[in-house]
């Protein structure tokens, strides 16, 4: 896994961009300069995401959502389970 996030990510299991392994991190989403963590899917390229729209469901029991454009950068929340080996710490005896 690279440590950048990717371009476009759902938290949908049903998408086609679902990445459970991403979502596991962490994924940290700013859109126009405000932190948001109500965020369900998102695109960088395109300049988008999608938010719960309140409590509201369709008749399959999904969240209505909104798609809202503007400025959008995210990261990773916590480094990859990897990462943690190559800190340069000492040996354990």
């Amino acid at each position: 896994m690279t440590d950048s996030p990717p371009d476009r990510l759902s938290t949908d299991p049903s998408s086609p961009h679902f990445d459970q392994a991403a979502l596991e991190r962490g994924i940290g989403i700013r859109f126009k300069g405000a932190e948001r963590k109500d965020v369900e899917e998102y695109s960088i390229p395109d300049g988008w995401i999608r938010v719960a729209l309140g409590k509201k469901v369709d008749r399959r029991g999904r969240p209505l959502t909104l798609k809202l454009s503007g400025d959008v950068e995210s990261w990773f929340e916590r480094p990859a389970a990897g990462d943690n080996a190559d800190e340069g710490g000492e040996p354990e005896a």
